[in-house]
């Protein structure tokens, strides 16, 4: 249920948040199309719960009043009243919790559905195109993106203004491959799981880049060390590890035949945008990247492909951006929403 609450301003300002499970981060929007301010980042295994966490930033960051109406994406479905954080161990109701925070508003959101509704928002300094299309807001548009796990959503303009959302579960779709050295790691991730069966999320993420690697490793003759995903981006940007090099190489060229398989089904052709954890780390990796060659090829739809923008949003905090939009557009103020 949404409740009636005001436009932010100085005195009672709106908060803004997207928890994972390892930090929340919050900030503060102080004005109609404002971005957030006062922004703070938290281990979320050190509060209790999100009301534990909401007053230690509000503490932290010396706000004596309580904001108006919050906004918080997070890691999974919401789907009641009841949410319970996927990678963490926070549980909620959420009416109870908006009485306790004494806000008129509390709405949780799913992450990327946040992300969904930043698109429209997202300046020229906010993202890198890659590729030569422009992204195209008046069209319907989807973004997706490798953390934790992956995420996938959609944003469908409305007759008349406005935009809505569609949140999915897409990283968990199979992934195939058509054929080459790409199908060659799926096979040998297939059977690494022994079920005969890979998701997208299975290779398209942190966790993912590690599986690659092993199987980049074990096709070179070599042996894998024990890497993280952060060691093998950073030796692959330092080129300094042929095999991390490969592994990225790999990585964006089937992250780019996935991403053209959800173009493709959301008939995003305003523009398919990339977020998450792992890619802003690697981007100058991904802009060189066989990514579009990985897009675009396919038997029949080749030239509807090529005309789709591809771009990666670097905005720091884009979901706080998204959460903004959300509480823009159900207060009814949704002409203030072009900052």
């Amino acid at each position: 249920m949404t409740h009636a609450f005001p436009l932010p301003s100085a005195e009672r300002p709106w908060l803004v948040a997207d928890i994972g499970g390892t930090n929340a981060r919050f900030g503060l929007i102080t004005r109609p199309g404002g971005r957030a301010e006062r922004i703070l980042v938290l281990r979320t295994a050190e509060h209790r719960d999100l009301e534990s966490a909401v007053g230690a930033y509000l503490s932290g960051m010396g706000v004596a009043g309580r904001p108006s109406a919050m906004c918080a994406a997070v890691a999974g479905p919401v789907t009641g009243d009841h949410f319970r954080f996927t990678n963490g161990s926070w549980a909620l109701s959420i009416s109870e919790t908006r009485c306790r925070l004494g806000v008129d508003e509390l709405r949780l959101i799913n992450d990327f559905e946040a992300l969904a509704w930043s698109l429209p928002h997202l300046r020229d300094d906010d993202i890198l195109v890659l590729g030569d299309r422009r992204p195209d807001t008046a069209l319907p548009m989807a973004v997706l993106g490798p953390g934790t796990g992956l995420g996938v959503a959609g944003l469908v303009p409305v007759p008349g203004g406005g935009w809505v959302p569609l949140p999915g579960e897409g990283g968990h779709i199979l992934l195939r491959p058509g054929h080459g050295e790409d199908a060659e790691a799926i096979d040998a991730l297939r059977g690494e799981r022994g079920v005969g069966l890979v998701t997208a999320e299975h290779v398209l993420s942190g966790p993912g880049l590690t599986r690659l690697y092993r199987y980049v490793a074990g096709a070179h003759g070599e042996p894998a060390e024990a890497l993280s995903p952060a060691d093998i981006s950073a030796r692959a940007l330092a080129g300094t590890d042929q095999l991390c090099t490969a592994t990225i190489e790999v990585f964006c060229r089937l992250l780019g035949t996935f991403a053209g398989g959800v173009a493709l089904t959301m008939g995003a052709r305003g523009g398919v945008f990339l977020a998450g954890g792992v890619l802003p780390r690697i981007a100058e990796l991904l802009v060189r990247s066989e990514f579009r060659d990985g897009f675009t090829t396919n038997p029949t739809m080749a030239a509807y492909l090529h005309r789709i923008p591809t771009v990666l949003v670097t905005a720091p905090y884009p979901a706080l951006l998204g959460a903004r939009a959300w509480l823009e557009t159900h207060s009814g103020s949704e002409s203030a929403v072009a900052a």
